[in-house]
């Protein structure tokens, strides 16, 4: 009995010895996972966000209107019924040169020249009952008062078959003007003046022609004579082509408000009468200057990388374009800067940079 009590002690005392030893491995990975999540979070909070870091480049700019618009004649002319009438002849006569004056459609003229023999026999009778009246009178037969009043109806039906004849000319529609035929519609027993059909020939010059443009009154009084203006057609893949600002229109279109601003295109122009184009109007140019990516900017401040950090700094603007801007003072050729514009980065923090050329 004396000998088997100190044989219990030592294994308690060999079980406590166990149970600490393992509470400090616990304690001891836990101290290790901490350490090296803080260490993750050190080097990843020290290399700091990303951005794309541009040089300024050297460059021409230019500032633009845009506006939309289509081809037309500088001198054309339209035909149109003026009655609701149905279309009697009509000349297929596209693309042929007519001269001023020709008749090119006649519209139904039935009923008018009813009427018009209607007053030439009236008119006749008169004219036999006025020169009867005459020779009475000269004889003291009867009174000059009832010559006079006949002689009166004489010229009032003269002045009715005068204003027919007016009429039944009105329902030949002729060539307003020398030149060629662009473009006809309608054909023969059709109405013509109903609104849809008003116009059936456009008669005009082949050249020169222009752009009739729409430019938003926010932005025309930047528009001047002599500008020059870049057009593009979804048919011309080329170049854009050019056009020249020839005169404004004084007086704007409060619906849509727009101006019409026509635009002279020259002589070798691949555009067709009709064709719809986009234009950006020049107002501004510059060459040579300092140029980094629009999106770089935001209200007059750029961000730097100096020394691995984002910092912000002030620059003059000049002319903004969609992808360009040009960069007046603030910036030298040397510095770069973030691209786009990280307004979520705090002013001085450390950043990663990823070299990128500006395009």
């Amino acid at each position: 009995m004396a000998d088997r009590a100190p044989e219990r002690g030592a294994s308690n005392h060999s079980t406590g010895s166990a149970v600490v030893a393992l509470g400090r491995r616990r304690w001891l990975a836990a101290i290790l996972a901490l350490a090296l999540v803080a260490t993750a979070a050190f080097w990843f909070l020290g290399r700091g966000p990303e951005i794309r870091a541009v040089a300024p480049v050297r460059g021409d700019a230019a500032e633009v209107v845009y506006a939309t618009g289509t081809i037309e004649p500088v001198h054309w002319a339209k035909v149109a019924a003026l009655q609701r009438k149905r279309i009697v002849e009509i000349c297929r006569c596209e693309g042929r040169t007519v001269a001023k004056g020709e008749v090119l459609v006649r519209l139904d003229d039935d009923e008018e020249r009813a009427l018009l023999s209607e007053l030439e026999a009236r008119l006749h009778r008169y004219r036999e009952d006025a020169e009867r009246l005459r020779g009475l009178a000269d004889r003291n037969i009867t009174p000059r008062t009832a010559y006079d009043e006949k002689l009166t109806q004489v010229r009032e039906y003269e002045a009715r078959v005068a204003a027919q004849k007016d009429r039944i000319d009105l329902l030949l529609l002729k060539a307003p003007m020398d030149g060629v035929v662009l473009r006809r519609d309608g054909e023969v027993g059709e109405i013509a003046g109903t609104g849809a059909n008003d116009v059936l020939l456009w008669v005009g010059q082949p050249s020169p022609l222009r752009v009739v443009a729409e430019v938003n009154e926010d932005d025309i009084a930047r528009v001047k004579l002599g500008q020059r203006a870049l057009l593009r057609h979804e048919g011309h893949s080329g170049a854009p082509l050019g056009a020249t600002v020839e005169s404004v229109t004084p007086k704007g279109d409060p619906q849509t408000k727009t101006f019409r601003v026509y635009l002279a295109l020259p002589g070798d122009t691949p555009l067709k009468i009709g064709m719809s184009v986009e234009a950006n109007i020049v107002v501004a140019e510059v060459k040579n200057v300092l140029l980094i990516p629009t999106e770089a900017v935001s209200d007059k401040l750029v961000q730097v990388v100096v020394n691995g950090r984002l910092v912000r700094r002030p620059v003059e603007t000049g002319i903004r374009g969609t992808r360009m801007t040009e960069i007046r003072s603030g910036l030298a050729n040397s510095d770069r800067v973030a691209a786009p514009f990280r307004a979520d980065v705090a002013d001085g923090r450390a950043v990663r940079r990823i070299p990128a050329s500006a395009k």
